[in-house]
Order: structure tokens, then C-alpha cells, then sequence
């Protein structure tokens, strides 16, 4: 397997290892455009770049977003009770 930043493409069976989910999964999520990939002969190749976002390494407008709402709402509405747990 080849970490991210060793080459600039990955075949679908190396995106698959590094997101610990099958080859099947990785191809439908290409082909329903979660998972930007361009078509190279017969096979599929994913940009490093495109997996900076999957792998955690990079948080999108949109994730960071949906994050925000989360830890808002989560102090909104457990906030007495993690405040005594920070002090346990």
C-alpha cells in the first residue's frame, strides 16, 4: 500500500485499504460521485488530493459546517453535564 503523498494516483484497490472499507464500496461510491475518480482504460484512478477529505486530513466548508452544529448543539444540550465531567 503507498501512503498518500508517494504517488499522485491510487487504484480503487488502494483507496479501499486506506479507508478500511471493501473495493465494492469504493467503486459505488465512485460511481455515484462520492469519491471523484477518473477512468483510465478499464480501471479507475483517484487523485491524491480527493482522499485528503476522505481520510480525514482535511475538513471541507461543509463538513466543518456540520461539525460546528454538532458541538453547538451537544453543549446546548449537555453542557451542565460535561461541565462536571471536566472537573472529575
Amino acid at each position: 500500500m503507498t501512503l498518500p503523498g508517494r504517488e499522485p494516483y491510487f487504484t480503487l484497490p488502494q483507496v479501499a485499504s486506506l479507508l478500511g472499507i471493501s473495493r465494492i464500496a469504493v467503486y459505488r461510491k465512485v460511481k455515484s460521485g462520492q469519491i471523484p475518480a477518473r477512468r483510465i482504460g478499464r480501471n479507475f484512478a483517484v487523485a491524491r488530493a480527493a482522499l485528503a477529505p476522505l481520510l480525514g486530513t482535511e475538513l471541507t466548508a461543509p463538513a466543518r459546517r456540520r461539525l460546528d452544529r454538532a458541538v453547538r448543539k451537544t453543549v446546548r444540550e449537555y453542557g451542565e453535564v460535561l461541565l462536571k465531567l471536566g472537573r472529575d
